[in-house]
């Protein structure tokens, strides 16, 4: 009875009816369900985001603790290993689903007029969650994810006149070292996050206003 009562009054200064028609109850064209990976990979980063705190209340990123850490979590902390291993197989599953969805774009047509921004912060999108994968690689600080990362910086550093620039940018020096494994975390916990976050409120704002494409006839 008090819910009926007070819905009326915040609806009149939210505007709670009108949030709820502009984004859930408005008209979409007869899709399947290829148009639901855009979907699945917002759920895969929320569900990252959740796991990625968890993770953090016990991960120390210090050269001689990380990896003690993340083997405290695996076998010392209850039901660690659920939630390093949910956050390592989405991360996975994330690059896929992003990539898989910007396919349908792409092969549905769907970045042409009036979506080009959409397509573009799509892009972006995949970038960021690419180099959210590549930064959290090295967390572990294991013989694996030391090697790789070498080597994913210096083809980095293989860029043409500014490649120098870029390794000691990502690496906080010549060689690896805490500064690069602070830098990575740093990355993988704030710039990272904060940039897709931003990035999905300016293409949800996007596919809201300018609405999603149909599937394109044999003729279009």
């Amino acid at each position: 009875m008090i819910s009926k009562r007070m819905f009326p009054w915040l609806d009149e200064r939210l505007g709670i009816s009108g949030i709820y028609k502009t984004i859930f109850d408005r008209m979409v064209p007869k899709v399947n369900w290829w148009f639901t990976l855009g979907s699945a990979t917002l759920f895969l980063f929320a569900l990252q985001v959740v796991t990625g705190i968890m993770l953090s209340v016990y991960y120390v990123p210090s050269p001689d603790k990380a990896y003690d850490s993340i083997q405290y979590i695996m076998n010392g902390v209850a039901f660690g290993w659920l939630i390093r291993g949910i956050h390592h197989w989405g991360a996975t599953l994330m690059v896929i689903t992003v990539f898989l969805h910007m396919l349908r774009v792409f092969f549905y047509a769907a970045y042409k007029y009036p979506r080009e921004i959409t397509w573009t912060t799509g892009v972006l999108l995949l970038l960021a969650t690419l180099g959210m994968g590549f930064t959290g690689y090295l967390l572990p600080w294991d013989q694996k994810a030391y090697w790789a990362t070498t080597v994913g910086t210096s083809i980095a550093g293989a860029v043409p006149g500014i490649g120098d620039f870029i390794l000691r940018a990502l690496r906080g020096g010549n060689d690896l070292s805490g500064v690069t494994l602070a830098r990575f975390f740093s990355a993988h916990i704030w710039m990272f996050p904060l940039i897709i976050i931003a990035l999905i409120g300016v293409h949800l704002y996007l596919v809201i206003r300018i609405g999603i494409s149909s599937i394109p006839k044999e003729n279009e």
